[in-house]
């Protein structure tokens, strides 16, 4: 019975040590940068060196603080790279529709929280046994509207027609080739659950809103302003200056276009999105919007494991010390291209990543910001988090055992 007694309790210690073990792991304590914080230099360095040696296709890094660029890095294979190359960005295309929406809210002709069927003639969701009222605009931004679609849009060759906006939302072509209805699945405001199809209905509430197609709303009040005078929806295949595609091993990969311009389909260069950046930066001399709508999109909606880690259109990575978020958004798709802005309002600080030839070492370079500038892991580094608590625990968890096996010993 004593035996029984004192594993019982060894049970327990191990039990509520792994729960603090993984706490603690989660906020990154068992996690440290690969350079000294504060050292813009070194990380810089770090930085350029996992790009040359992981990405054997084209790349572009920027390092911005105090709201100014500090750092500049290109690297390429055959074709020159330099600020105005445009790469792809896949789903970072959000945030900036996610901005164009907000912009529309601030001259009061969106209403967050209406639904969005209101603002639509030309397409509806389809019946469920779900309110489709209850879709709203904060709803789809903060990907909390109860689509069950998972989008992930399908390539589409550059001699192929794009089908007209109702027509992909009614039959959306997949990444995987699987049928998927843009539909409500699940209770809206009940959970998150990553929606590209939801952007493209905010793309159509966009256009019937505006009166005008989406990438010319998108020009007027946001590239046009800040000066992006590269980024664009159109078909790049007649561009100049445009990163190829390329597969991991390095080999050149056929580029493609894309129906949803709102979910996956700007293209940018590192020039455009660095004055996107410094703008949000100095949000007092923000010519799209008020500071207080940027950071009203920085208020946690979508929520994982109690953890908010999106708001409206934002990807809020981890927390940035003053009870802010580091923000921004990824992006990634096949066969090897990613995306990551972020931006730290504690320090105007920001990083651009663009890539074309690895699949996750722009949000892997992000990541490793957000740990050296605030201490945190971010959201997306949960399984590099969850490793970090393995030898703590052991260690922890034999100390505990000698401990219980100590004081058995002692008692006689």
């Amino acid at each position: 019975m004593r035996i029984l007694k004192r594993l019982l309790v060894a049970v327990f210690g191990l039990a509520v040590w792994g729960i603090i073990a993984v706490y603690f792991a989660l906020e990154g304590a068992w996690m440290s940068s690969s350079v000294a914080t504060g050292d813009t230099d070194s990380f810089y360095a770090w930085a350029v060196n996992e790009i040359d040696s992981k990405n054997k296709g084209n790349s572009a890094l920027v390092l911005i603080e105090d709201g100014q660029v500090a750092k500049r890095y290109f690297s390429n294979v055959q074709e020159s790279v330099d600020g105005d190359t445009l790469f792809p960005t896949a789903s970072f295309s959000k945030w900036v529709t996610a901005l164009g929406v907000m912009s529309l809210v601030e001259d009061d002709l969106l209403d967050l929280d209406a639904p969005a069927s209101h603002y639509l003639t030309r397409w509806q969701l389809p019946e469920s046994e779900f309110d489709n009222d209850a879709v709203t605009i904060r709803r789809l931004l903060s990907h909390t509207a109860g689509l069950t679609d998972r989008l992930g849009f399908g390539d589409y060759q550059f001699d192929e027609v794009i089908p007209e906006l109702e027509d992909e939302l009614r039959q959306p072509r997949t990444s995987h080739g699987e049928s998927v209805e843009v539909a409500v699945g699940i209770e809206p405001g009940t959970e998150f659950l990553y929606s590209g199809g939801g952007y493209s209905i905010m793309q159509l509430v966009v256009e019937e809103v505006s009166g005008v197609s989406f990438e010319a709303y998108i020009q007027n009040v946001l590239f046009d302003p800040l000066d992006m005078d590269r980024s664009t929806y159109a078909s790049v295949a007649k561009l100049e200056n445009v990163s190829s595609s390329y597969h991991l091993d390095g080999s050149v990969a056929q580029s493609f276009q894309y129906a949803s311009a709102a979910a996956t389909g700007l293209a940018s260069s590192s020039n455009d999105l660095t004055n996107l950046v410094k703008t949000i930066l100095s949000a007092a001399n923000d010519p799209l919007l008020k500071p207080a709508t940027i950071a009203a999109m920085r208020e946690p909606h979508g929520f994982v494991m109690g953890a908010g880690i999106w708001g409206l259109g934002t990807m809020l990575y981890a927390p940035s010390g003053s009870g802010e978020s580091v923000f921004g958004h990824d992006g990634a798709n096949d066969p090897a291209i990613n995306t990551t802005v972020r931006l730290n309002p504690d320090t105007s600080s920001g990083i651009v990543v663009l890539i074309s030839g690895h699949p996750s070492l722009a949000t892997n370079i992000g990541s490793e910001w957000v740990l050296w500038q605030t201490g945190y892991a971010d959201f997306l580094q949960t399984e590099r988090a969850l490793k970090s608590a393995v030898l703590p625990f052991l260690i922890g968890g034999l100390l505990l055992l000698f401990a219980v096996f100590v004081s058995s010993r002692l008692r006689g």
